[in-house]
């Protein structure tokens, strides 16, 4: 580096006394306007400016910077040491009995002397950094490099060749926000090499020296002339079709497709991030938020206990109840590590500010239960424990009644006793017309809060939904995990059809409809088209950019109907204020009632034989049918 400055400091001094020759010859000599000086009167004038501008620039350490890493620090410090320069030289020559010059005359020699030396170091800088390119360009650079530097400094590698050249799709205010984190920061890994838009306004145009091209001037020959590896999508709004067919174009083509948008976790003061691209973003319908001053106002100061805090759906809710500042939030589970790994984020998040407390229990522990309402004593409960894998539960029958339906009980038992004004239960559309041990219970556990509903103070509702994309369990980490090991995906049936929406979206809904809910509702939510599982796994495959993995069917598991519904009887649909939220009506049953079937269960279990339980269970739900007399229904429709 010492040897290198002192290479340069010698020709920029040089250059920059040329720049001042060139400026007084043209103000000086040439200008004759606003009066003229004599040959005497220009030599004094030139001295005092050369002695008051490189004297300042020396003080200002000006020619000890390497201007090839120069940033906006060293043009700053350039123009400072001119201005002081400047009124040095107005003061020196108002004061000396000389000839002098008008006031206009001396600011433009020194504005055009400085405009000189800033644009050498920029074109310098310039030249050291793109001078390696191999162009007649670079050729043409790395010339004015040897002139500038005295043949002293040799150009370096492009810093950027690197580093991965992208295409930013959309060069609006996100894609331009983009564009400028990239090119402050020299340790980034991308490196933004043109805009793509559609708008025809900007197309043709630069930002920040990055060309923007249309759409239609997009081909794969004009990105390739980028040497583009991947295609970034900054357009947050962009319709999914669009996205979709856009993605199918640009991954068709070799590129990596990355999204530049906010985290999946919603915490204050998150920023978009450069992520790959996932299923929501493109498979799914679009999702907003539901949450409205209402609902924040009706979850705001109070004290909220969510069983299965930690599970996928609970710590979503957690996290949305996060943003409505409750005055205590309660993550009740059985699980300790995913417990704690949601408070500590939520903890980190929030900077301490919302009181967080972690209870491991089992909701089937009824003196456990007792302890914590009577320690925390919540003014809200949201019961988002279950066991609900389809499959396992079907084995695993006596353990499914007794979590979901008698660990139910508990909680809604413990709500009454000590006091807690609201129960909110998410339930599914499993628990409509079941065919399999999972939904029979969550039925049951519907039944339990309707029937509660009609005594005491105590107020409930349950919301019933669809799958959840990414939750613990589900179809698309699977699917994801058999992508990632080389296939093939294994889907049960090609007709089987989901309604699926996203972790967020759902927990939203969740917690707008225990705020609307006044008595006994069942909440239904609107889960829009349903979708094959089938297109579903050719889509994450093509996702994947791994085009050769097989679909295999391995046919329909125990209990596994072809389709879900999500309403016991559309007759009894009702709207409301959402748009997105619906309630099921129906009559609830009597205490009385609810006590046999629940007795009936509870001796069911008493034989643990999980066969004698499932019998029961098709006892007290009477809407429990075999999944084989539901699908041949559908196989004759078809």
């Amino acid at each position: 580096m010492k040897e290198n400055r002192k290479g340069l400091k010698l020709p920029l001094g040089v250059y920059d006394f040329l720049i001042f020759l060139i400026a007084d010859t043209i103000l000086y000599v040439f200008y004759k306007g606003a009066g003229e000086l004599s040959v005497k009167g220009i030599f004094i004038q030139s001295v005092i400016a050369f002695i008051t501008i490189f004297g300042a620039r020396i003080i200002c350490k000006i020619y000890r910077q390497i201007w090839r890493y120069g940033g906006i620090q060293c043009y700053i410090r350039l123009l400072v040491a001119d201005v002081v320069a400047f009124f040095a030289y107005l003061l020196i020559e108002r004061l000396l009995p000389i000839e002098h010059v008008v006031f206009a005359k001396m600011l433009a020699f020194c504005c055009m002397n400085t405009l000189g030396t800033l644009s050498i170091r920029m074109v310098y800088r310039y030249a050291y950094k793109c001078g390696s390119q191999d162009s007649p360009t670079g050729a043409f650079l790395r010339t004015l490099l040897k002139i500038f530097s005295g043949g002293t400094v040799k150009t370096e590698p492009d810093p950027d060749s690197q580093k991965i050249k992208i295409a930013i799709l959309g060069a609006g205010s996100v894609g331009v926000g983009l564009a400028e984190d990239l090119l402050s920061n020299n340790k980034a890994q991308y490196v933004a090499r043109c805009f793509i838009d559609s708008n025809p306004a900007k197309v043709g145009r630069d930002i920040h020296g990055i060309a923007v091209i249309g759409e239609d001037e997009a081909s794969l020959d004009e990105l390739k002339r980028h040497h583009i590896q991947e295609v970034v999508f900054a357009v947050p709004n962009m319709e999914r079709s669009r996205k979709l067919e856009l993605y199918d174009y640009y991954q068709k083509a070799g590129f990596r497709i990355k999204v530049f948008d906010f985290p999946a976790m919603d915490i204050p003061g998150r920023k978009r991030q450069l992520r790959e691209f996932n299923i929501e973003d493109l498979l799914m319908r679009e999702t907003k938020d539901t949450i409205n001053d209402k609902t924040r106002a009706y979850y705001k100061d109070k004290v909220v206990l969510i069983t299965g805090g930690g599970g996928s759906i609970g710590s979503e809710l957690c996290r949305q109840l996060a943003k409505m500042e409750p005055k205590q939030l309660v993550i009740f589970d059985i699980y300790e590590n995913c417990a704690y790994d949601l408070q500590q984020g939520l903890l980190f998040a929030y900077k301490g500010k919302i009181d967080i407390k972690v209870e491991i229990a089992s909701i089937t522990d009824k003196k456990a239960l007792s302890r914590v309402f009577r320690e925390y004593h919540p003014d809200i409960c949201i019961n988002a424990a279950a066991h609900k894998h389809v499959p396992l539960m079907e084995k695993n029958c006596l353990e499914a009644v007794k979590n979901n339906v008698f660990g139910t009980l508990n909680v809604i038992q413990c709500c009454e006793e000590f006091g807690c004004n609201r129960f909110m239960m998410v339930s599914t559309d499993k628990a409509v017309n079941p065919t399999n041990v999972m939904g029979a219970t969550k039925r049951m556990c519907e039944m339990i809060m309707q029937a509660y509903s009609t005594k005491g103070t105590l107020k409930c509702s349950a919301t019933r939904f669809g799958n959840v994309l990414g939750s613990a369990g589900s179809v698309i980490p699977l699917f994801e995990r058999q992508i990632q090991a080389g296939g093939p995906v294994t889907v049960t049936d090609k007709r089987i059809i989901r309604y699926f929406m996203t972790i967020p979206e759902a927990s939203q809904l969740v917690l707008t409809s225990g705020a609307m809910a006044e008595n006994g509702e069942l909440f239904v939510l609107d889960m829009g088209k349903p979708v094959k599982i089938y297109d579903l796994a050719q889509n994450m495959i093509s996702l994947s950019g791994m085009h050769d993995i097989e679909i295999v069917e391995t046919g329909l598991r125990p209990g596994e109907k072809l389709y879900e519904e999500l309403l016991v009887d559309t007759d009894g649909l009702e709207t409301t204020d959402n748009d997105m939220i619906f309630i099921e009506r129906e009559t609830a049953v009597t205490m009385n009632e609810l006590k046999e079937k629940l007795q009936i269960l509870k001796d069911a279990c008493a034989t643990d034989d999980d066969n004698t339980v499932r019998e029961a269970l098709r006892k007290v739900v009477p809407t429990f049918r075999k999944p084989e007399e539901v699908n041949c229904q559908v196989e004759v429709m078809e």
